[in-house]
This record gives structure tokens, sequence and C-alpha cells, in this order.
């Protein structure tokens, strides 16, 4: 791994307005070293992935509350795909049913994490699965 820190996109897709877990979740991320960028809300995939190409991150971590992670984590993988960000880990958080996990990994999403999850289960997660960094 290299010596810079990893960085991690947070974003929040869709019309969903509640973002308290998201800005927790990135403070959370920088407090454990990560260098983090928080999009705001009402992001469509194209804005996210335009973010994620101008910032370079190496991680997208989706967070959606609205019941559209079918609609919009699928297209946000497939618009990272088309603009060369392949390698660039996707992870989704928020209210995401167990039965349309499969779907979402299927997309090219890594990680699904619901309520509960800790700060530092996430940071782990990113930690062993990001790709090996310049």
């Amino acid at each position: 791994m290299g010596d810079r820190p990893i960085k991690v996109l947070i974003a929040k897709p869709g019309l969903d307005g509640h973002d308290r877990g998201a800005k927790v979740l990135a403070r959370g991320l920088r407090d454990e070293g990560f260098e983090v960028v928080y999009t705001g809300l009402r992001q469509t995939p194209e804005m996210v992935v335009t973010a994620a190409l101008q910032e370079d991150v190496d991680v997208v971590g989706l967070s959606i509350l609205s019941g559209a992670h079918m609609t919009l984590v699928p297209r946000v993988c497939a618009l990272l795909r088309e603009k060369g960000l392949g390698d660039v880990l996707v992870a989704a958080g928020g209210i995401i049913p167990d039965d349309d996990v499969p779907a979402l990994r299927e997309a090219g999403v890594a990680a699904v994490f619901g309520p509960g999850t800790t700060i530092g289960d996430v940071a782990a997660f990113i930690r062993a699965n990001v790709r090996a960094l310049d």
C-alpha cells in the first residue's frame, strides 16, 4: 500500500434528504485516517461519478434511505465502469433489504452496510478490500 491515505467519497444519491448517518460516517472515517469527500444531498448518479473522477477516489460510499437503491446504485456502478473507474471500491449503506443485496453485488457493489454497522467495521472492510494504492 502506498504512502497516501485511502480516499473515500461519501454520496447521497437521489431525493433522500436524510444525511446524518452519511455525515457521521464521513467524520468517523476521517478520524480513522481516511481522506473523505462528502458530496452533499440529492446527487444524481452522474454527479457522483463526476466527483469520483475529479477527486481521484479509491472508494465510493453510497448512502440511501429512500428505497431507490435498485435504480441509483447500479447506475453509479455502470457509470464508474464507463469512465474507467472500474477499480474503485463501491459500498452502499442505509435501508436496503437483504433480498436486494445479491443484485447490488452483481451490479458491482462490494459491500452493503445496514443500520448498526460500526465505523470500525466499515473502515476495516475498506482497508482490507481497496485496491493497492500508488
